[in-house]
């Protein structure tokens, strides 16, 4: 699971992320987690983000 997160980082995020010096770069990587976690879908949580499945989650208990 870490490794598809880290390959998923890599492919869709930091690879397109200018990174002239390491202060926007960490500002770049905690904007690109930020948008993981809240908008980018996942197979495994059926097409929901992380944050959108743990609402529905926490909704339902």
């Amino acid at each position: 699971m870490a490794e598809r997160l880290v390959k998923t980082m890599k492919e869709d995020y930091i690879a397109f992320m200018p990174k002239p010096n390491i202060r926007t770069a960490l500002h770049n990587l905690a904007v690109a987690i930020e948008h993981y976690n809240e908008n980018h879908p996942h197979s495994a949580l059926g097409y929901r983000s992380p944050r959108e499945y743990r609402r529905q989650r926490v909704t339902l208990t």
